[in-house]
């Protein structure tokens, strides 16, 4: 199950152009962007940990995105 609320994930998709969306494709997208937005975090505090805070910052995730 997916992290954000499935009202969001479709809305993201009707924003890229789509008219019509079905159930799956939007169970599908949340999991893809909780994945990937998962990683990205972890990998953010990695750099956090990494430069000696505790605090992670908006650079950190910038950074993790781009890995």
């Amino acid at each position: 199950m997916g992290a954000f609320q499935n009202a969001r994930v479709q809305k993201l998709i009707q924003n890229a152009g789509a008219f019509r969306i079905s159930n799956k494709a939007i169970l599908q997208m949340n999991e893809i962007l909780t994945d990937y937005g998962t990683k990205i975090a972890k990998y953010a505090v990695e750099i956090a940990n990494h430069s000696g805070r505790k605090t992670v910052q908006e650079s950190d995730i910038i950074l993790a995105s781009k890995r």
